[in-house]
């Protein structure tokens, strides 16, 4: 939601990184007013060396007012202009650019490029852009997307996504491309494998830059990395990466659908022979018109890639023909290739987009950041007394046992897993010769954990781990479909099953092996407060559309007519309250993740259907006056999560506050977390003081802790007096005892653990801080409660029902038999 403008200030902005260029769309984006990360203008800090680049970017921005829209429409085109780069882009090619040139000349042949989709076994999947709009159209950037898709007998078999940015003043174009599977996976028995018949299987995938007949490349240079010089090569030139060049590029993690690891090359290979481990690389090719540059990043990251040049262009692989297997792209799956191209001198670094491939990382002062309250209850970490709970955290990022360490560990790389956490917590029990590989998706939400540790501590070292997560979790991560069931389709994949090898599952949890129950997609794992932060932070709309497309899943799969049972029952299915079991619809993980989704679903998109389910949800699942010792909250293993819901609620409460709702639904939420907080503070207590109850009293039960002094904490904003003070005492101990418990112990760096502390537990300095802070009374407070309606799905009422109309229609029978017996007797 827009905040008015004079809500937002300036800031400063700190530089971290090698010599090169803040992008300028970045700095617009901030600009521009959008959402409560707004800035309205930037300085630099003078103190610090102010790369070229750098201030290029912060010129550009300064001027932004005074200049027009690099955007302007004739009919269906949109027209680009630069200053130096002009771009016609519309509908029916095979890339939206329709025409490109520098002053007037034209720097490609636009019929022979664009992108190029080979099946396996060599036929060619056609597909042409036919929709383009425009997303941002800015002074100093514009963002262009575009999309189109194959069909096949009225069905979509592949769907590609394009989003183009330009820059003010340079001939530079950076371009992303989303190639999906839109098609859904059977996961018979609810498993989900490589090999499934849903799945895409591609040759190839190759995007074109061809030159015009006019045109042939003259010269041509390669830089493997970025900082390392160009290098003239001979022609035709290929640098292919296969693996990662890592320690385990032949891991267990890389089984294609046959279950063998199918690379046979560690690194990359290049046409003239040279070898490495891990390129990033940049091509640079001279034409007669002048100098084209492609740069590439995180590309062997990703890999398999290759950059290849030959006198006609140059092309880059997503997906190339050289990989020794075909690449399958599973139902509902995507991933997005990102690339830069340069016309010419851009300006900014000696070698053309030298500075795009390792881009700087701009630094918000974390105190300007906590005083915007863009996010609530942020302290800065300078002011953090904690100094174990930082200890803890930045465990992810400094030690022996770092998040990187542990993506060597099993070569979480390529382009499937890049950016994914190993959960090597889920691996202590192992034996065996091979690592154990699980996969933690988006568990805990640890993309906003990175995010909030980096707007707190101004380290840029959290950002790459942030950034990557996010854009696995929206690529690989959600069920992109419309074709399964309503319970599955467009939902987020959990972490791998306890305790087994994600397999040929990769990604989607539930592989066939022992052990594995099966299942899909569900409201309990629904993390969305990542990808919101990321969208406010990059301006990537497929994070901010991922996020609102997480609060609709609760919509979808709680709506009882998009189920078979409609004709019995078509009222809500209670999958987006459900927790551990159908039956159970109180205070849980389910209802929790939903409130939490609903929330910042209708933030992002103001849409008022999701805060009405975000009010549906509250009263389904607690109540001012409920019975809790009716709820079995004592039971840990199947209740522990009931915090989890708490913390929901609590957020819930601050948001209300900001969109200043003080009503009766404020006040209903309000009088439910004091209800259930003065029951914790009777009954809680640490879960490890009775670790018979426990199935495995692992490390992971007192970062657990944490939550209920986050609970506890916004109690206190809520209450007052002797009743303030208990809570505040309550979250104060439970904090401690978390941190003091995790710090002696040896497995404190696993995973989880440090993954629960980063999204949790940095609001206790700020409570600290502010003891005197209070939370805003209701306006409006009913006199009494309705009463509290226990919930039953729409399954248990579909079958009720057939029960009753079988009963029925039996009784008719019976007595349509009597009637005719009785007729024949007489």
């Amino acid at each position: 939601m827009p905040l008015p403008r004079g809500l937002v200030k300036d800031v400063d902005l700190r530089v971290d990184g090698s010599d090169g260029a803040l992008q300028t769309d970045v700095l617009d984006r901030w600009s521009d007013g959008s959402a409560r990360w707004a800035l309205v203008s930037l300085r630099v800090n003078q103190d610090d060396a102010t790369p070229s680049g750098v201030a290029l970017a912060v010129a550009e921005a300064t001027k932004a007012s005074q200049r027009p829209s690099l955007i302007r429409r004739d009919g269906l085109r949109v027209l680009v202009d630069t200053g130096r780069l002009q771009l016609t882009l519309g509908t029916g090619g095979r890339w939206p650019v329709l025409a490109a040139s520098i002053d007037g000349r034209e720097v490609c042949d636009i019929a022979s490029s664009g992108l190029l989709l080979t099946a396996a076994g060599g036929a060619e999947i056609p597909v042409s852009v036919d929709r383009v709009w425009v997303e941002r159209a800015g002074p100093s950037h514009a963002l262009i997307r575009a999309s189109g898709q194959h069909m096949d007998a009225g069905r979509a078999l592949a769907y590609v996504e394009w989003q183009i940015t330009v820059y003010a003043g340079l001939p530079v174009m950076q371009v992303a491309i989303t190639l999906r599977n839109p098609r859904k996976a059977e996961h018979p028995g609810g498993h989900w494998e490589l090999g499934d018949s849903g799945s895409l299987l591609l040759e190839d995938v190759t995007f074109a830059l061809r030159l015009p007949a006019r045109d042939r490349v003259s010269a041509a240079a390669c830089s493997a990395d970025a900082g390392e010089d160009l290098a003239g090569v001979a022609l035709p030139f290929a640098l292919y990466q296969e693996s990662s060049g890592g320690e385990r590029w032949q891991g267990t993690n890389h089984v294609n659908r046959d279950g063998r690891v199918p690379q046979t090359i560690r690194g990359y290979r290049r046409s003239d022979g040279i070898t490495g481990l891990r390129a990033t690389p940049l091509l640079h090719l001279q034409t007669s018109a002048g100098a084209i540059t492609l740069a590439t990043r995180q590309f062997w990251q990703n890999c398999p890639k290759q950059l290849a040049i030959d006198a006609e262009g140059v092309s880059y692989s997503l997906w190339p023909r050289e990989y020794p297997d075909g690449h399958e792209l599973q139902g509902g799956e995507q991933r997005t290739h990102v690339f830069a191209l340069a016309f010419g001198d851009d300006g900014i670094t000696d070698v053309a987009l030298d500075w795009w491939r390792s881009p700087l990382v701009p630094v918000i002062d974390p105190a300007w950041t906590a005083a915007t309250g863009a996010i609530a209850q942020l302290l800065p970490e300078a002011r953090d007394p904690h100094a174990a709970y930082i200890a803890l955290v930045r465990q992810a990022i400094e030690g022996a046992d770092t998040f990187a360490h542990k993506r060597e560990r099993v070569d979480e790389y390529g382009w499937r897993h890049f950016g994914d956490i190993y959960g090597d917590h889920e691996a202590v029990r192992h034996q065996g010769p091979e690592p154990l590989v699980s996969h933690y998706n988006n568990q805990y939400d640890p993309v906003f954990g990175f995010a909030v540790q980096f707007l707190r501590s101004g380290d840029p070292r959290w950002w790459p781990h942030c950034d990557a997560l996010a854009s696995h979790v929206v690529d690989v991560d959600i069920y992109h479909t419309t074709e399964d069931k309503a319970a599955y389709n467009n939902g987020l994949f959990w972490h791998t099953v306890h305790y087994i090898d994600a397999g040929k599952a990769t990604h989607r949890t539930y592989p066939k092996a022992a052990g594995s129950h099966g299942g899909g997609p569900a409201s309990e794992q629904n993390y969305t407060t990542g990808l919101m932060t990321h969208w406010f932070l990059t301006g990537n709309p497929l994070s901010r559309e991922t996020a609102i497309a997480l609060g609709q899943f609760v919509i979808d799969i709680d709506d009882g007519t998009k189920t078979p049972f409609k004709w019995l029952d078509g009222g809500h299915t209670g999958l987006a309250t459900a927790s551990a079991s159908e039956f159970y619809h109180g205070p849980g993980r389910g209802s929790g993740n939903s409130l939490n989704a609903l929330i910042d679903a209708h933030r992002l998109s103001g849409d008022a259907r999701f805060l009405e389910k975000a009010d549906q949800v509250i009263r389904r699942a607690v109540h001012p006056r409920q019975d809790i010792a009716a709820l079995n909250l004592p039971d840990i293993e199947r209740k522990w999560f009931y915090t989890m819901f708490l913390q929901s609620l609590g957020k819930y409460l601050d948001y209300r506050a900001e969109l200043g709702r003080l009503d009766a639904a404020y006040a209903y939420a309000r009088e439910t977390l004091l209800h259930f907080a003065r029951w914790m503070a009777e009954h809680e207590y640490p879960y490890l003081e009775k670790p018979e109850v426990l199935e495995f009293p692992t490390e992971t039960w007192p970062a657990q802790d944490i939550r209920k002094s986050e609970v506890f904490m916004y109690a206190a904003l809520h209450a007052s007096g002797a009743e303030r003070e208990r809570f505040f005492e309550r979250a104060d101990f439970f904090f401690r005892y978390s941190v003091d418990t995790l710090t002696a112990d040896r497995r404190k760096s696993l995973a989880r653990p440090v993954i629960l502390l980063l999204a949790h537990g940095w609001r206790h300095a700020w409570a600290l801080a502010n003891r005197d802070a209070s939370a805003p009374v209701p306006s409006v407070t009913p006199a009494t409660w309705p009463p509290h309606e226990v919930f039953v799905p729409q399954k248990a009422r579909a079958m009720k029902r057939a029960k009753m109309i079988t009963g029925a229609v039996a009784t008719a029978t019976l007595a349509g038999a009597v009637a005719l017996l009785t007729s024949i007797v007489w």
